[in-house]
């Protein structure tokens, strides 16, 4: 199941190290839209617009933990290409200690400022008692998020990007399961979606990290260990870089949800409806950028430089294609698509989620280029530009969209097209970047 990706075709070696990282995820957003599926047709619009909104902030939140899990496992991987395992071992164990103290100051952040966060949200008065118990249940399963995406990232880092495959499909197929026993058969409404994701990260979290423990001796912790001098400090310049990378750009997407629901609850749903959409169509470009990061770091480590380089041709060649085949699909797809979660006679929210994908759905190469540059510059160990791109990104769509939503003949398409330009404005910063580094 592992995979060497120092040596071999280069394209056949990323696009295979690639296949199970996207359908996995691709179970993950097929589980999301099976939920909010579930949801919207059970429980009705408002509950589909306090699980969209809720999911937007559960998604900013466990986002600092996966962005830490991703920042240590390009450095596993860096040490794994160079044959370091003593190394690789020392950065198992602290960053395993840093990620988890972390979840538990999440966990209880949460519970305490539950209230005071959604009211910052703008969430409207008749959502707010069905947000609180929907966000108080989801995140008693954090600290199994952080387990799953740990362990994901090790193995991954290893060159196994299956075995974290089969955990996320089996669980995927549970959470839908548990989605219907206990949302349409037992009646527990939006609690019982919440419980039913719960359940299932605990298989994930707990069965993958049995797995690496029983089949895999070199991940397993020592009784005692001696980091080498400076291994704190290079573990945490990853793993907080990768971490505040991926929470600028969810919070980001955070206030960005804000302003949508001053917008009322059509819009809401709407927002709700097509994010997961979108989500779920570049979703492939996202993964394919991660395992992209993981194919530079073990060759950067490894000392394969013009690997390095042939492997960035190919993976721009690979993802713009498939960007733009996709956004061709999604623009002329969009009303059947949110016919998908909303009904035929809620024609308002179908006309605004039509609005939203054909205005992000045109521009997906956009976002396609900027995971790669992600992936990049953490494989050659320089995840603060990572960051650096991201604030453009992020911030160049929350500027955009708050000066211009509330302009009264451009509205939510403001929103809406502050998307895109952020993404190519971050894009000509990462190009022009990589060519400034290169010319020295």
């Amino acid at each position: 199941m592992k995979k060497d990706l120092t040596k071999g075709n280069v394209t056949k070696n990323m696009l295979l190290f690639a296949g199970p990282m996207i359908l996995g995820n691709l179970l993950q957003q097929l589980y999301n839209i099976a939920d909010s599926l579930i949801v919207g047709r059970f429980l009705g619009p408002d509950a589909l617009a306090a699980v969209g909104s809720a999911y937007t902030l559960m998604t900013f939140l466990t986002s600092i933990l996966i962005g830490m899990c991703m920042g240590s496992g390009a450095l596993f991987s860096y040490y794994f290409g160079k044959k370091e395992e003593q190394s690789m071992k020392n950065c198992m164990q602290l960053s395993f200690l840093l990620i988890g103290a972390t979840t538990l100051l999440l966990n209880l952040a949460v519970m305490l400022l539950c209230t005071p966060i959604l009211k910052l949200l703008q969430t409207p008065p008749e959502l707010m008692e069905m947000m609180h118990s929907y966000v108080w249940i989801i995140f008693m399963g954090l600290i199994f998020v952080f387990l799953y995406n740990y362990y994901a990232y090790l193995l991954r880092a290893l060159g196994n990007s299956l075995v974290p495959l089969y955990f996320l499909g089996t669980t995927a197929v549970l959470n839908v399961l548990l989605d219907l026993l206990f949302v349409v058969t037992f009646n527990w409404g939006i609690e019982g979606a919440a419980a039913a994701t719960v359940i299932a990260q605990a298989l994930s979290g707990l069965g993958l990290m049995a797995y690496a423990w029983l089949k895999e001796p070199a991940l397993r912790f020592q009784r005692s260990f001696k980091p080498a001098r400076g291994a704190a400090g290079e573990i945490l310049r990853f793993a907080f870089s990768s971490s505040i990378q991926q929470s600028v750009m969810n919070f980001g997407i955070l206030m960005i949800q804000g302003l949508v629901n001053s917008f009322g609850k059509e819009v809401m749903a709407a927002f709700a409806a097509a994010v997961k959409i979108d989500s779920f169509a570049y979703m492939p470009a996202q993964e394919f950028g991660n395992a992209f990061s993981l194919f530079i770091s073990q060759n950067h480590g490894a000392g394969q430089k013009e690997r390095v380089k042939e492997g960035m041709k190919s993976a721009l060649r690979v993802s713009l294609c498939f960007c733009a085949l996709i956004s061709c699909l999604v623009f002329l797809c969009a009303p059947v698509l949110m016919l998908m979660f909303i009904e035929p006679q809620e024609t308002a929210i179908i006309a605004q989620g039509v609005q939203y994908l054909r205005v992000e759905g045109a521009f997906y190469c956009g976002i396609g280029i900027l995971f790669l540059l992600y992936g990049y510059y953490r494989g050659i160990n320089r995840p603060e530009m990572s960051l650096v791109l991201t604030i453009i990104s992020l911030g160049t769509r929350v500027l955009l969209a708050y000066a211009l939503a509330p302009i009264s003949w451009i509205g939510v398409l403001g929103i809406w097209s502050a998307i895109p330009i952020g993404w190519f404005l971050a894009d000509l910063a990462g190009i022009l970047y990589l060519k400034k580094a290169a010319r020295k």
